[in-house]
């Protein structure tokens, strides 16, 4: 059996739902929930911002031999 993630617009989903219903296929319905990520993420990814902003960046290449080298 697969499985199948859709994310319709309102009109969408009723039609979905109406399908599924007419064609006597199965389907669980859940609601998504806004997951908040937590205050140390959302702290971090400002810092990042912030450290774009303020052009403290490196290459791809030298985070490759920063942080990818076999010692």
């Amino acid at each position: 059996m697969k499985t199948y993630l859709l994310y319709p617009t309102e009109d969408q989903e009723k039609l979905i739902q109406s399908f599924l219903e007419t064609n006597q296929i199965p389907f669980i319905e859940e609601e998504e929930d806004e997951v908040e990520l937590p205050q140390h993420v959302l702290d971090g990814i400002k810092r990042g911002q912030e450290d774009v902003a303020a052009g403290r960046t490196i290459t791809l290449e030298e985070f490759k031999k920063r942080f990818l080298s076999t010692k």
